[in-house]
């Protein structure tokens, strides 16, 4: 035995780790897959784009069945040996036969989106909170409402969804507040991101990953100082006049200016500079605040960017 092997037994070397899978179609564990699978890959997606599914299994024997559309498949992933995590269920929505060599691709995306979803409606929202609005579209499909609690007492005067799908209308919702909406696991959910807590504003559990977790990281940081702030209009239907708000980067203390009146609704908040200027006029002064200070926090989120591919996949973590 020679002395690196010695070494690595001291030093307590993990095992090599085979992984491990299982996928289920209708409930009954699907048999002979093992053997033939060639690859597995599985893309959570944020937002309402359906989460993706792709396994590609080898037909050199030419025995394979091509499985129908619409076909429901659950996975679960993890590694031999230990517990696996359900990723989710699946329907099959597209079939694919190549070769030579021969071999049968199968595309499936997330059960929780659905045609309807793209159904586009004639509503007006009047006088309501976050919390009726997202209670009855979830309603609608059956799905369980998910909301921040920061953000279910937030008042809509008005809103018009005009030829717009559900899903469309809650997007621009999010994006105008600063949330993000999505469907996972039955759920609908309405959430401010980043804040480490889930819908009920409870921790979210915390993973630990370190550089030695990854064979590969990438760390983008862009130039924050291209936009020092955001500026959002509205119109105030009782004056009859164009106001504006803006939301800016802080700079080191200056003299202060006097806040103007409500009257003129101009919040200034550090210098000038290179403003971003939203072109939606809001009808008034408190939709305007929420505008600008949701954008300016989407450009604080994108200022920089970190990914990392690790040597050994977590099955339990998620987007």
């Amino acid at each position: 035995m020679t002395d690196t092997t010695m070494q690595l037994l001291s030093q307590g070397a993990d095992p090599v780790k085979m992984p491990d899978f299982d996928i289920l179609a209708e409930g009954k564990t699907l048999s002979g897959v093992a053997e033939r699978l060639m690859s597995l890959s599985l893309t959570d997606n944020r937002g309402f784009e359906a989460d993706q599914l792709t396994i590609t299994l080898d037909d050199a024997d030419g025995q394979l069945q091509l499985p129908p559309r619409g076909a429901r498949l659950t996975v679960l992933i993890g590694w031999k040996g230990e517990p696996l995590t359900e990723k989710g269920t699946y329907i099959v929505d597209e079939i694919a036969h190549e070769g030579p060599p021969d071999r049968l691709t199968v595309s499936a995306r997330s059960a929780d989106f659905r045609d309807e979803f793209n159904v586009k409606r004639e509503v007006s929202w009047h006088d309501v909170t976050v919390e009726r609005v997202v209670s009855a579209i979830a309603h609608r499909y059956g799905l369980k409402p998910q909301i921040s609690e920061m953000l279910m007492d937030i008042e809509i005067d008005h809103a018009d969804q005009t030829e717009e799908s559900d899903m469309s209308f809650l997007t621009r919702m999010a994006e105008m507040l600063g949330a993000i909406t999505t469907v996972k696991s039955g759920n609908l959910l309405f959430i401010m991101p980043g804040g480490g807590v889930n819908a009920q504003g409870q921790p979210l559990p915390s993973f630990a990953i370190t550089r030695s977790s990854g064979d590969h990281h990438q760390f983008r940081i862009a130039d924050r100082e291209a936009y020092t702030g955001v500026r959002a209009y509205w119109l105030d239907l009782n004056y009859g006049k164009k106001k504006k708000v803006s939301v800016k980067r802080r700079k080191p203390p200056k003299p202060k200016k006097e806040k103007s009146s409500s009257r003129e609704g101009d919040y200034m908040e550090g210098a000038e500079g290179n403003v971003f200027v939203l072109r939606k006029t809001y009808q008034n002064e408190q939709a305007a605040r929420r505008a600008a200070a949701a954008k300016w926090q989407q450009l604080q989120r994108g200022a920089a960017s970190f990914s990392i591919t690790l040597a050994r996949g977590r099955a339990e973590l998620y987007p």
